[in-house]
């Protein structure tokens, strides 16, 4: 028996929107930032926190200002109080709601808060798909970030954490772990592909639009610890039109896209790009999943609007930063940047042969 909140798409949203309410009673920033991108990006989130946002805003904002003035310690992350310094520059009033437009067929939205937050290791150079679990690094097992558990259970059979997405991009947009204290890198095994296809056609049978986004290590995974993102699009993105050769339609994606709709015959294609050390994005949905083979992160010049390309992107989504990108920004720009990530694309970084590997 599934757990109550994923019995329907109202059970789910009316569970993440109040878990989202309970996080404004933690004094912290952590949740605030959260908060605020969340409400940011959908309108009846803000409605319902904004009020509350702007008092812990404020209330933060002086105590911490304060604490400068006098030189004290700030118990809050290097990360947090960059973002917030961020957003107090930018002033509560002034934080941009999350708008969205069409570029041709291409999905496009100014994500303003998103853009605070810092690169971790997506903005890194990798040449291996796969790096050992530190826990010297950020995780999401450390003890301060369990605040921000969406939900967290017995899931078909395996014991899920559900987090908030700090800075989403997509309609209530979670973390997914499966057996999170395991400790598991950002390396995708056949268990939990197996694992995942199934809990896409369990819960997609109530859940409207649900799908499940991962990001290889060196495809713009921003955390070495294993996770997929969980979201509900009914709309469904621009990868998933009928016009597109992957489709059955006469059009060819600009990127490189695979369609299975046999779990072990993805399998068997996603062992290959292991074995050939290819990174590489997946979006799975209800009986079918989509595979993008790419370049590695940091093997190409990557275009000033683009925070680089995961999932969203690869499905038809792009994320900007400023409104002059999102005002500017053409379907031809779009197009050039998936053209370098493309594997038979021949344009290759002088220095992809001679990276150093990571450590």
């Amino acid at each position: 028996m599934k757990p109550s909140i994923f019995s329907s798409s109202s059970d789910y949203i009316d569970a993440f929107n109040a878990g989202l309410v309970e996080l404004l009673k933690y004094d912290n920033l952590g949740t605030l930032i959260l908060g605020c991108a969340n409400a940011s990006f959908d309108p009846l989130i803000f409605d319902a926190t904004h009020e509350a946002l702007l008092h812990q805003f404020e209330r933060l904002q002086y105590r911490y200002v304060d604490d400068f003035k006098q030189g004290h310690q700030v118990n809050e992350s290097d990360e947090d109080l960059l973002v917030f310094l961020k957003m107090i520059s930018v002033g509560f009033d002034n934080l941009s709601a999350t708008e969205f437009c069409r570029e041709g067929v291409w999905e496009m939205q100014f994500n303003h808060i998103r853009a605070f937050r810092p690169k971790r290791m997506s903005g890194q150079m990798v040449n291996t798909i796969l790096r050992p679990f530190s826990d010297n690094r950020f995780h999401f097992n450390k003890s301060f970030i369990q605040k921000e558990r969406f939900w967290e259970g017995d899931l078909e059979g395996r014991q899920v954490s559900l987090f908030y997405n700090k800075y989403p991009f997509m309609d209530y947009h979670t973390l997914l772990l499966p057996d999170r204290e395991k400790a598991l890198p950002q390396y995708l095994e056949q268990e939990y592909h197996e694992y995942v296809w199934s809990l896409c056609e369990e819960l997609g049978q109530n859940l409207e639009g649900l799908g499940v986004g991962y990001n290889a290590h060196g495809a713009h995974a921003s955390v070495n610890h294993l996770h997929f993102q969980l979201y509900l699009r009914p709309t469904g993105l621009p990868v998933m039109a009928g016009n597109w050769r992957h489709n059955g339609g006469q059009d060819e994606y600009p990127a490189q896209c695979e369609v299975f709709k046999d779990c072990e015959q993805a399998w068997l294609y996603i062992e290959e790009l292991h074995a050939a050390q290819t990174p590489y994005n997946l979006i799975y949905q209800p009986g079918r999943i989509f595979i993008f083979p790419r370049q590695f992160q940091g093997n190409y010049s990557q275009a000033e609007w683009s925070g680089g390309f995961s999932w969203y992107e690869m499905g038809g989504g792009t994320i900007t930063f400023n409104r002059q990108a999102y005002n500017e920004l053409v379907e031809d720009d779009i197009l050039e940047e998936f053209k370098k990530l493309r594997l038979d694309n021949q344009e290759q970084s002088a220095q992809s042969a001679s990276m150093p590997l990571e450590v």
